[in-house]
């Protein structure tokens, strides 16, 4: 072994840099040569002619590194080139197209980020220009299915979480109270960000969505609405082990998106409440894999296209951010209130009342805010909390469903709530 790396150690650094460029200009050249295999129109150059670039702009950037000169000529030579090539191709054919001409100039310009860059971002540099270069009609049908509207969502999003946010000050507003304009903002960007996901996945990715992956889908993004949708649907569609699957596998994802916002917000509570939820996710899991496999008989002509992405509004809404916002500072206050007056009693009691609302504004001010109280005491008033809004689904569940539905539902809630409970006095 160690003959080898004293071999490998006698090679000169400037030929594994010329391996690694004339490899990577070949891989671009081949992509080239594949997407020009289909078309009979005008093309500039493959693999070969990719491969000598790579190799020419080596050549240059190696005779002079320091003022880049040579280099800088035959990237005015190639460029020059390129154009008059462009200009041509647009008398003759009328295509517009420079995605080739742009992938010859990366190729030129490999050398100099080898030299000046970690290899790792240079082999990320290639495969995204490959990637790129394949996607061209899968981009094209996606950008065809997006509605104008959504660039301003993203952008409404990328604005909440790239400027309003470290603009926020993170000091407390008030003498004895932890709030801040940050953490207020934060959690309206965290439960945002899982939200949008979702929201994107089932409207882009699964648009005809089927009752399982609504159910999961619609938990990232709300179990409580999920449950109120499907369990409206169900005397539409005739499925009633499958939507009481999909309703059970909702919960199951908040115990999952719950968990998320603990390890970004509280790594110690997430490691204290990992087991119980570990527990109340297995479960629900065993008894939703039940549920569905007794339903395999019944007839799914209808378990496509099951739910439009409208019912559940977009998550970044101003009048959602609004009232998340709302519930949050409420929940702050309240929270800070009780514990203060009534201590470690309070939160549990008002844990167990929360449920009936939002869960996620109290349980995102349980996790930031520095309470007065041991961490057991936190992790079991979310235990509370989510047994308290499983109570809740289930009354939902019950009260809309078709008839069918009510005893798998009831029973595989009270399996929760109960696994909640012992959860909750075992902290």
């Amino acid at each position: 072994m160690t003959v080898l790396h004293d071999f490998f150690m006698t090679i000169p650094d400037i030929f594994f840099k010329f391996i690694m460029v004339t490899f990577f200009a070949l891989l671009i050249g081949l992509e080239q040569r594949s997407k020009y295999l289909t078309t009979s129109s005008i093309h500039f150059g493959t693999d070969r002619t990719f491969t000598l670039i790579g190799i020419l702009g080596f050549i240059l950037y190696v005779l002079e590194p320091v003022t880049l000169l040579p280099f800088l000529l035959g990237a005015l030579l190639l460029g020059t080139f390129l154009i008059s090539f462009y200009n041509k191709k647009m008398e003759s054919e009328n295509k517009y197209g420079i995605t080739g001409f742009l992938a010859a100039l990366i190729t030129y310009c490999l050398a100099p980020l080898l030299y000046t860059q970690p290899n790792w971002f240079v082999i990320l540099l290639v495969v995204t220009v490959l990637i790129l270069e394949e996607m061209k009609r899968p981009l094209i049908a996606f950008t065809k299915k997006i509605e104008s509207q959504e660039f301003i969502t993203l952008a409404k999003f990328l604005l909440m979480i790239g400027v309003i946010l470290p603009l926020l000050p993170s000091e407390s507003l008030l003498k004895n109270f932890d709030f801040s304009l940050y953490k207020f903002w934060l959690a309206i960007v965290a439960i945002s960000g899982i939200s949008y996901g979702s929201y994107l996945l089932k409207k882009y990715v699964f648009p005809s969505a089927g009752i399982i992956l609504t159910g999961i889908l619609g938990g990232m993004y709300s179990s409580t609405a999920t449950t109120f949708i499907l369990a409206k649907k169900s005397k539409e569609i005739h499925q009633p082990f499958q939507i009481s699957a999909s309703i059970l596998l909702a919960t199951a994802m908040m115990f999952i998106r719950i968990f998320i916002l603990a390890l970004v917000f509280n790594a110690k509570i997430a490691r204290e409440i990992a087991p119980a939820f570990a527990v109340l996710f297995v479960a629900t899991v065993i008894i939703s894999a039940f549920y569905l496999k007794r339903g395999k008989g019944e007839d799914d002509t209808h378990s496509t296209s099951l739910t439009n992405t409208a019912e559940f509004g977009n998550p970044l809404e101003l009048k959602t951010a609004f009232v998340f916002g709302g519930l949050f500072i409420f929940f702050a206050i309240v929270t800070h209130f009780i514990t203060k007056e009534f201590g470690a009693q309070g939160i549990q009691i008002l844990s167990y009342l929360v449920g009936v609302t939002d869960i996620d504004p109290f349980i995102l001010n349980v996790f930031q805010s520095k309470f007065s109280v041991p961490n057991s005491v936190l992790v079991s008033a979310i235990l509370n909390a989510t047994t308290s809004n499983n109570v809740l689904k289930l009354l939902y569940a019950i009260s809309l469903s078709d008839k069918a539905v009510h005893s798998k539902i009831f029973i595989g809630f009270s399996i929760l709530i109960v696994l909640g409970i012992i959860s909750s006095f075992i902290y």
